[in-house]
């Protein structure tokens, strides 16, 4: 008797294809479309300020335009039309999200108005402060460059000397075990008071956040290499330095970029702290002053602006990571 169980043809799939062809990547198109819709057909509450141009919907039309023409270039670009069928149901979610909270606080003030501005509020910051907030990401990024940098390169030469040093880890690593895990910001009063200038006290304040993790797992990862290779190295001949450089390293580069990852987390808290006393300029400085003077869409305006700017620099981090380290790709996704 013949078995015709793979022969036959589920009809759910046959219902369910034509709209994942059509439907799935139309979904962004049309939460563009019931967002602008949504937006222009309800009025916004009297209670929030009134700004001088409608800068939610001009973003609205422009992403309502941008998923048209991602959507007609679908039809032509499989991958383009795979991706869209993959993400088009979480943008359709999140579209969702944008028209309830704008529907909670612009629309019908649900909220208490001064701490829950609404979208176009928020947006008026970026387009009438555009020179100031841009100066403000320079000054951040330079403080974070700054100390990420020293902080890279301090935990992994004290990493590098606890991993493959027994007399470095017996006489240093008593000492870190008691530094380290104090978070870097409770240091900020003693820092302040020691170095001349607030700029330079910030940079080591991000460099102290980073140094603990990187060398942590700089260590770590030296330590748990296998002692045959050392032990091939030196039959081979091999010195000390291509042990380290050319065994020890490599071997490590794993976790010491995790610790890297960790380092740089740790460090936007510094550096938002850290800018919140004493700094002239930054993303964390401008956040405590809107704060301080209770305008609100400025502190929203700040916010993102972390969000996106953690996002840039962490996702370069691990293109930079799925570079290195080819064979591992797909381990660990962001």
């Amino acid at each position: 008797m013949s078995d015709t169980s793979h022969s036959t043809t589920n009809p759910c799939q046959l219902r369910e294809s034509p709209v994942k062809k059509l439907l799935f990547p139309a979904l962004p198109l049309l939460g563009s479309l019931l967002a602008l819709l949504f937006n222009n057909i309800i009025p916004d509450s009297s209670l929030h300020p009134q700004v001088q141009h409608s800068y939610y919907n001009f973003l609205l039309y422009v992403l309502l335009a941008l998923s048209a023409i991602l959507y007609g270039i679908s039809f032509f670009s499989k991958k383009l039309h795979s991706a869209l069928s993959f993400k088009g149901p979480f943008l359709a979610g999140a579209a969702g999200v944008i028209i309830l909270i704008n529907l909670i606080t612009a629309k019908f003030a649900l909220l208490p108005v001064i701490f829950f501005p609404s979208y176009n509020n928020i947006l008026a910051v970026f387009a009438e402060q555009t020179a100031l907030l841009g100066k403000c990401i320079w000054y951040s990024f330079r403080l974070l460059l700054l100390g990420v940098f020293w902080g890279i390169l301090s935990g992994f030469i004290t990493g590098v000397c606890l991993g493959f040093s027994k007399h470095a880890f017996y006489w240093v690593n008593p000492y870190i075990k008691l530094i380290g895990p104090i978070p870097a910001t409770a240091w900020i009063p003693l820092v302040l008071t020691t170095f001349p200038t607030p700029f330079g006290a910030s940079v080591f304040i991000i460099a102290l956040s980073v140094w603990f993790p990187v060398q942590l797992m700089t260590s770590s990862g030296i330590q748990n290499t296998s002692r045959v290779y050392f032990e091939v190295g030196r039959t081979l001949g091999a010195g000390t330095f291509f042990q380290v450089f050319r065994i020890a390293v490599p071997a490590a580069l794993p976790n010491i970029f995790q610790g890297v990852f960790n380092g740089i987390c740790a460090a936007f808290i510094a550096l938002m702290t850290a800018e919140m006393f004493g700094a002239k300029y930054g993303i964390g400085w401008y956040i405590s002053y809107q704060k301080a003077m209770m305008m609100y869409p400025g502190v929203y305006a700040g916010l993102i602006l972390i969000a996106l700017f953690c996002t840039l620099i962490i996702s370069a981090l691990f293109k930079v990571r799925a570079k290195v380290l080819n064979w591992q790709k797909g381990l660990i996704k962001w």
